[in-house]
């Protein structure tokens, strides 16, 4: 485990799924951890299991939400020396059936919501020397999948900005990395199999089994899994990874 006694971190989209994993793994390493998303109710039950785990409302596709939030949780625990942009959400269509308000939802919460909150941390982080900021990308930001072409377009954007921004703060002692998980058994992968039985008539087993033969390994990935990589990107011991996108994929892509 990593030492992370002293330091302040971010997750949004932290009251469910990878998020709370991610924060649940966090605060047991030390930190103090403000964890942030649209709705009250789950991000009060995750901060109910330990004293370090502090619920703050954001909408991370506006600007002043996300500055609100910031502020306030930089007056309260300080400034966060751990940013991990994990909210998203993920839906499919057809290509030249998308709507373009679905095209422009994903790429808003997926992508622009990364980049709002890399963005209301990095200039503190970059005056301090030091920081971590980590985006929970996808293995669609490394490979393409049909149906889900606005998901895919997203998390290739989060790719790009991860590496672009690394390279451009990597004198400040600032890193800029994400992780790239495959199917990781949560919520959001539990509407992906209710979308394919309702589209396809295939049953609840036969589309989970679809989706986990897509890994090498023949499995979905436990949140827990993400958690640990992001806590170690988190730690003194990867200060010299930096523009990295790493797959928790089994072997793809």
């Amino acid at each position: 485990m990593s030492d992370l006694s002293g330091k302040h971190a971010l997750v949004t989209g932290g009251g469910t799924g990878v998020g709370a994993a991610v924060a649940l793994r966090l605060v047991a390493d030390g930190a103090a951890v403000t964890i942030a998303g649209r709705r009250p109710g789950p991000l009060r039950e995750i901060a109910g299991r330990h004293a370090g785990l502090h619920p703050a409302e954001v909408d991370v596709t506006d600007p002043d939400s996300v500055a609100a939030m910031t502020a306030a949780a930089a007056k309260a625990r300080g400034p966060f020396d751990i940013v991990v942009a994990n909210a998203g959400a993920a839906e499919s269509a057809a290509y030249a059936r998308m709507k373009l308000d679905l095209w422009r939802r994903l790429l808003d919460v997926n992508l622009t919501g990364v980049h709002l909150t890399f963005q209301a941390a990095v200039a503190d982080m970059t005056r301090r020397g030091s920081g971590r900021l980590i985006a929970v990308a996808s293995v669609a930001g490394l490979v393409g999948h049909p149906y889900v072409t606005a998901y895919c377009a997203a998390k290739h954007g989060v790719i790009g900005l991860v590496r672009a921004l690394a390279l451009e703060i990597a004198a400040t002692g600032v890193t800029v990395n994400a992780v790239c998980p495959g199917f990781v058994d949560t919520p959001m992968l539990d509407r992906s199999i209710d979308n394919i039985v309702e589209k396809t008539g295939a049953t609840a087993a036969q589309a989970r089994a679809q989706l986990a033969a897509l890994n090498p390994q023949n499995r979905f990935f436990a949140p827990e899994e993400v958690a640990d990589a992001v806590a170690w990107l988190a730690g003194n011991g990867a200060g010299g990874v930096n523009g990295q996108a790493i797959a928790i994929s089994g072997g793809n892509p």
